[in-house]
């Protein structure tokens, strides 16, 4: 079990003075941006393009309307104030720059490689679903009095490999010289909205805790991302140090909804386990360094049979911190669709910025990191392609040889003894 590993206790909760706009320990409370770059009107009509390109929200004319207001002599110190506040909550929505290389896909994403080959099945495949149901292995219907909707719960043989894939990855990840850190799922709206991540406002992903009964301004993670990133905020590192990997296991909490057929059960849902891991690089060895995340994944996703694509993204799929990112998508012959399992991203120094993390180069002077993450291993999507694809005729599911060990030997699923049935209960108003 992953708890095996060392833990540690992350500063964040602790440390974390929940004010209305800053964060207690070493971050400012206005994000130190290139404003050179953001503010030089030669400039404008690039970053306004990235935006629209992007569909972000951003607006740089008023941000550069702003800065001119700043720099009037007659600005007294409480409007003065007021202008810096607006004038860095502009810059704030300015999405990331992208790569160049993705300019021009418009709104596909390109297909950089395909490994492995579609198994070939000599009968009608049954989706996930079905398959899952028949073996009695997962519930996902009948659950508004438990848990909500888009939850489910993970049964038996269908739960060791879980845990199975959990084992695996992380062990994976320490062989390459990843830091595991187990990290805390409720994290400041701050940490959150400074990693990328809109908090507010009807269109958000995010699960706000109620502040009259609860600490104000705390949000459920979305990843362990963001706590990875909190965790070395206002660090600044040497140069030598350079790159730091950590990763880490937790729960994701993500207030999405989808009528989309392909996404039902539990492909897209509320909570999941994932395995992350988290990266800060110099900016000149970042695009390498993606390249080296995305191999990894090539590599362990590969281990498992699974045939998959990987995508190069287009700019609007992006999100507001990614320069670069890359989808793995793995084929689900019962859906006969290719479903994402993973992706990776450079974000350059848009969240180091925000955070203000640092590192000194060998020469002595004082940089922002670049940070990379990327999926290692997101429970639910993997197992919907693991067991659609290790399906047989009489109804085994037979796991990948790298998996044997980490299922006390077994080699294959059948269905599930002893666990009853659910039965629909009523509430009483």
């Amino acid at each position: 079990m992953f708890c095996r590993y060392i833990r540690k206790t992350l500063r964040i909760t602790n440390s974390i003075k929940c004010c209305k706009s800053t964060i207690a320990w070493n971050i400012p409370k206005y994000p130190e941006f290139n404003i050179n770059f953001l503010c030089d009107p030669n400039n404008e009509r690039q970053i306004q393009e990235n935006i629209l390109r992007r569909k972000g929200v951003g607006n740089i004319k008023l941000a550069n309307e702003l800065k001119k207001q700043i720099e009037k002599i007659e600005v007294n110190a409480k409007e003065n104030e007021e202008l810096q506040t607006q004038f860095y909550e502009e810059l704030s929505q300015i999405p990331n720059q992208t790569h160049p290389d993705i300019v021009s896909y418009g709104d596909e994403p390109k297909i950089i490689k395909v490994v492995n080959n579609k198994k070939l099945f000599t009968f009608k495949c049954l989706e996930f679903s079905d398959i899952v149901k028949r073996l009695n292995m997962v519930r996902t219907e009948q659950l508004g009095n438990v848990c909500g909707n888009r939850s489910y719960y993970i049964l038996g043989e269908l739960a060791e490999l879980e845990q199975a894939l959990i084992n695996y990855f992380i062990d994976e990840l320490i062989k390459s010289g990843f830091e595991v850190i187990s990290v805390p799922d409720i994290l400041p709206r701050d940490i959150i909205e400074r990693c990328g991540m809109n908090t507010r406002g009807e269109r958000n992903q995010v699960y706000t805790l109620e502040s009259k009964i609860h600490a104000s301004n705390m949000c459920l993670s979305g990843t362990s991302e963001m706590a990875l990133a909190g965790y070395i905020a206002g660090d600044t590192f040497s140069e030598a140090d350079l790159p730091k990997k950590l990763a880490a296991v937790s729960r994701c909490y993500r207030a999405e909804t989808s009528s989309i057929a392909e996404e039902r059960g539990i492909y897209r849902v509320h909570e999941f386990t994932k395995v992350e891991m988290f990266m800060i690089t110099t900016p000149e060895t970042s695009d390498e360094t993606l390249e080296e995340i995305k191999n990894w994944e090539e590599n362990k996703f590969s281990s498992l049979g699974l045939h998959f694509q990987v995508l190069d993204m287009p700019p609007h799929e992006l999100g507001a911190q990614a320069y670069r990112k890359y989808d793995i998508e793995a084929w689900m012959p019962g859906r006969q669709v290719y479903g994402e399992i993973s992706s990776c991203s450079n974000c350059t120094d848009y969240q180091s910025r925000r955070l203000n993390i640092k590192y000194v180069t060998k020469d002595g002077v004082t940089k922002f990191v670049n940070t990379l993450n990327g999926t290692a291993c997101a429970i639910p999507r993997l197992l919907i392609a693991l067991i659609e694809n290790g399906q047989d005729e009489k109804g085994f599911i037979h796991l990948p040889e790298v998996l044997h060990n980490y299922m006390r030997g077994k080699t294959s699923i059948t269905r599930q003894k002893g666990i009853p049935e659910l039965k629909l209960v009523k509430n009483k108003k």
